[in-house]
């Protein structure tokens, strides 16, 4: 998902604008793409992997946002700080930044050389104890478990596979899985289009106006607690922007 590049802004405007962008969004073709990528950093990357600033970049600026946000992420002693990585990919996010804040980590991916990917890149916080559940459905399918409730929920470079209506009910679901009182938080983490929503055959995805974020947050009964951009980022790239959410 970070690979969208500014030029995928001229080509839809050549597109028919009548269509609805996330109207065209398929399943299928989705997971035919990303299993078609190679299981690796570079590959869930859309190319820009380690061999660019992007990947050290984004948890620099991941861990700085939650800094920021400590207060507000507070959690009572003996309850447990247990994470979701959605949309996880390779399990990147959990192995750099997400056990390094959390008590245990789950993780959500459909895409089956992904998942197998995981055994190897999260070994490490396997032998920390801190490796949860691992999901492989899609977000669309999951629903959360009766025995578990949340500190934090991550989504990042993930939603623009789902319809608006969707995402907004899954949305709903993950604000009923966050732990009660305010303790529960949510990140998103996405891509920005610049002027309209603009659908991507390459993987049928969808990149979102700040302005639909903000609507569909509202929409699935979440309050937006702070928002910051992503630094560091090529230039070439649609800008990143970070929203975190609590239950209304």
């Amino acid at each position: 998902m970070p690979a969208k590049t500014l030029q995928d802004t001229f080509e839809a405007i050549d597109a028919d604008t009548d269509v609805v962008a996330d109207s065209q969004i398929n399943y299928d073709d989705a997971i035919n793409y990303w299993s078609s990528v190679p299981a690796s950093v570079n590959g869930v990357l859309g190319g820009f992997g380690e061999q660019t600033p992007v990947p050290k970049a984004d948890i620099i600026g991941s861990t700085t946002f939650l800094r920021k946000l400590q207060t507000r992420m507070s959690c009572p002693d003996g309850v447990e700080k247990l994470t979701i990585d959605m949309g996880a990919g390779i399990g990147r996010i959990t192995r750099d930044l997400l056990w390094k804040v959390s008590d245990k980590v789950d993780l959500l991916e459909p895409v089956k050389p992904f998942v197998a990917q995981m055994e190897n890149e999260l070994v490490g916080v396997a032998s920390k104890g801190k490796l949860g559940d691992i999901y492989d459905i899609g977000m669309q399918e999951w629903y959360p478990p009766a025995h578990k409730k949340y500190w934090l929920i991550w989504c990042q470079w993930c939603v623009g596979q789902l319809p608006d209506e969707v995402l907004v009910q899954f949305w709903s679901r993950c604000r009923e899985a966050l732990l009660d009182n305010g303790v529960g938080t949510m990140i998103v983490k996405e891509n920005i289009a610049p002027f309209d929503d603009i659908f991507d055959e390459t993987d049928s995805s969808v990149t979102r106006t700040d302005e639909k974020f903000r609507q569909l947050f509202i929409q699935a009964g979440l309050k937006l607690i702070a928002s910051d951009v992503q630094k560091g980022m090529p230039k070439e790239l649609y800008p990143v922007r970070m929203y975190c959410l609590k239950p209304m």
